[in-house]
């Protein structure tokens, strides 16, 4: 995914000003792709340059001026080109590049307590992020009645691949503790 196909893909949905499209970005991608702050709006622009979006200027009472991005024809057309497109995507989504799994490889250069010590940290970032994979389901029922089935659906099956590779974190961790503390090592 590229951070402007992320953007399009929100503002099909409904216009938004930077900051609420800032914040609903973090809320529905946090899981799939991060962005910050700073590359948003430096994308806006650029989406903005090339005719995929708009914006409109609101002068606010009391506020500063508020900008409200709509996606245009144009940014509509990209989008579905870019979900229809063949991509290596497929590939990469089964690629990591996880400096804590390097940790654990590399564990054997430690001690047992060490070892231990990152997969219980592990496991409780884990079972944390489970609470919070809880309240996607519960977001993306509030926001049903909002959107057309088919948008919900696929919101859906994301959501299902986050807490089914999750549950697998989970496994897997409890597993390696398992391991490690029945290990003969010290």
């Amino acid at each position: 995914m590229s951070l402007k196909h992320g953007l399009l893909g929100l503002l099909i949905l409904e216009p938004y000003t930077g900051y609420e499209l800032d914040k609903e970005f973090r809320e529905t991608m946090k899981y799939i792709w991060q962005a910050k702050n700073s590359q948003i709006y430096n994308e806006l622009g650029k989406m903005e340059q090339n005719g995929w979006l708009t914006s409109e200027r609101i002068i606010q009472e009391d506020k500063p001026i508020k900008r409200v991005y709509s996606i245009t024809e144009s940014g509509k057309a990209e989008l579905l080109y870019w979900l229809s497109a063949p991509e290596d995507d497929v590939n990469n989504a089964l690629t990591q590049k996880s400096a804590f799994l390097l940790r654990v490889l590399l564990a054997g250069n430690t001690n047992k307590d060490a070892a231990l010590k990152l997969l219980h940290s592990f496991r409780e970032v884990c079972l944390a992020r489970k609470t919070e994979q809880e309240g996607i389901r519960a977001a993306i029922a509030r926001d049903e009645p909002d959107y057309d089935h088919e948008i919900t659906l696929y919101w859906n099956l994301v959501a299902l691949h986050g807490e089914t590779v999750l549950q697998a974190r989970i496994d897997w961790v409890e597993k390696a503790i398992s391991i490690v503390e029945n290990s003969a090592g010290g």
